[in-house]
């Protein structure tokens, strides 16, 4: 089986697009990120999820999480939200010289080089493009799905 064979439809986000529309999708979709693209449509990037949290939440509550308990769910929510409204997706992804390598395979990549490129970017998802033709994205779930399916063997 190769990556062209595993790529999922998925939906691309802009840079210039905005960011709090890009955490909606995340969400309402239960993605554990989004494909970042350029105006040309060539991918930029992956924004995973939890970069979005990284950016939403106070540094000094992701240094000391205790101190998340002095926001009650609607304060910690609308302080969250706030900090995303009226920012773009390249507002929120980290600056070009510390963002993670694309992940990137091309559409002959077999399943074993897809695990092995996810994990080594620590990436939910990769994509999977031939030049300019983008084929879709490999979530870790669907890959993980694979693996194991295709090894039937005793479990624990």
């Amino acid at each position: 089986m190769r990556a062209r064979d595993l790529a999922e439809e998925y939906p691309l986000v802009q840079l210039t697009d905005s960011a709090l529309a890009a955490a909606e999708l995340i969400a309402e979709q239960r993605r554990p990120g989004v494909v970042v693209v350029d105006a040309d449509n060539h991918p930029v990037t992956v924004l995973p999820g939890s970069q979005v949290l990284r950016f939403i939440v106070p540094g000094y509550v992701q240094e000391d999480p205790s101190l998340a308990r002095v926001y009650d769910e609607r304060g910690g929510a609308e302080a969250c939200v706030g900090k995303l409204a009226g920012r773009t997706v390249k507002e929120v992804l980290p600056p070009k010289d510390k963002r993670y390598e694309l992940p990137l395979v091309s559409g002959d990549a077999t399943v074993m080089e897809c695990a092995a490129m996810m994990a080594r970017l620590h990436s939910p998802l990769l994509l999977v493009a031939d030049g300019d033709t983008i084929h879709g994205v490999v979530t870790t779930s669907h890959l993980l799905d694979v693996i194991l399916k295709t090894n039937p063997g005793p479990s624990e």
